[in-house]
């Protein structure tokens, strides 16, 4: 007879960064995402964090001021031609719209990072799609691709105000609400005179390897995952979508919740966390992490009633 037993996760590698505050995050991570968490020692942790955090001060004072002032170089002419494809496109144009934004070279160990950990799994996925040596047009396509990957998403209907969309990628997201002209629909069929459509759009980002260039300092904004497999494959600079933050106020529009909420841990901090310190030994931990997959749920209402008609 075959006991049935529950089907085990699917297990990632990831690599998360220690050393620097908040110490509670570590902790959260460790707690929440290891395969077994009732293995995990918080003495040990913390005996790993503190050395970590040793390691941190020793830089800040040996690599006082490494991140300000890096490098912005123009692209080599020979990508003139996917540069201006890239800013043509309509799905650039509008996803880059609210502040100055170029796209240039830059070196990834100046880099300053606020994402503290990295799926060493999807590392490995992204640096498959390189065959053989890069071109600068390969490492451009790599980077800035026009073309966008297919990545499933299963969608379903939960009740009927309610739908819920799965995907694999922690990319997928809800973008907008838009209110559409009927003209603007194909393929409903209606039952009635239209008057408009809300649509609520669900899907995924302008995804390339972007930056915001603010304070002295250039923030990797979207595209850890690429940058670390080129990094580890010993390239040193990269195609990259810049963004020019000329005051902190515009984070309120462009950036994350952790650079918006804390920016003074990556545009003050005499040395901050950068893109080299996942390959450095004494500042990193690798982790077995249970692979989750991006859940959004979409739930409308409707409320009618009837008010005095006004004069």
């Amino acid at each position: 007879m075959t006991i049935s037993t529950a089907a085990r996760p699917i297990v990632d590698q990831h690599v998360f960064l220690l050393g620097r505050p908040p110490i509670g995050d570590f902790l959260a991570y460790v707690r929440t995402c290891a395969v077994d968490p009732r293995t995990t020692n918080d003495k040990e942790l913390m005996d790993e964090w503190r050395a970590a955090n040793d390691r941190v001060r020793e830089l800040e004072t040996s690599e006082a001021g490494l991140a300000d002032g890096p490098a912005i170089a123009p692209l080599p002419p020979e990508l003139d031609d996917l540069r201006d494809a890239v800013l043509a496109d309509p799905a650039f144009r509008q996803a880059f719209r609210l502040v100055p934004t170029e796209l240039a070279m830059v070196e990834l160990d100046r880099m300053v990072v606020h994402q503290k950990h990295v799926n060493l799994m999807y590392v490995k996925e992204v640096q498959e799609r390189l065959a053989g040596a890069l071109t600068p047009r390969d490492l451009f396509r790599f980077c800035i691709p026009l073309e966008s990957h297919t990545v499933p998403v299963q969608i379903t209907q939960t009740a009927p105000n309610s739908y819920t969309f799965v995907s694999p990628s922690q990319d997928f997201r809800f973008i907008e609400p838009v209110l559409l002209d009927p003209a603007q629909v194909s393929g409903y069929d209606r039952m009635g005179p239209v008057t408009a459509l809300l649509g609520l759009v669900v899907g995924f980002g302008w995804n390339c390897v972007n930056a915001y260039h603010l304070e002295n300092r250039i923030v990797l904004a979207n595209g850890s995952h690429r940058a670390f497999a080129l990094r580890e494959l010993g390239v040193t600079h990269i195609p990259c979508v810049v963004q020019r933050i000329t005051r902190r106020e515009e984070l309120e529009i462009t950036a994350g919740d952790e650079l918006r909420r804390h920016p003074d841990r990556y545009l003050r901090a005499p040395r901050p966390p950068m893109l080299k310190d996942y390959f450095d030994d004494r500042l990193r931990k690798v982790l077995d992490v249970v692979r989750k997959h991006r859940m959004l749920k979409l739930t409308f209402g409707v409320d009618g009633s009837d008010i005095p008609a006004q004069t």
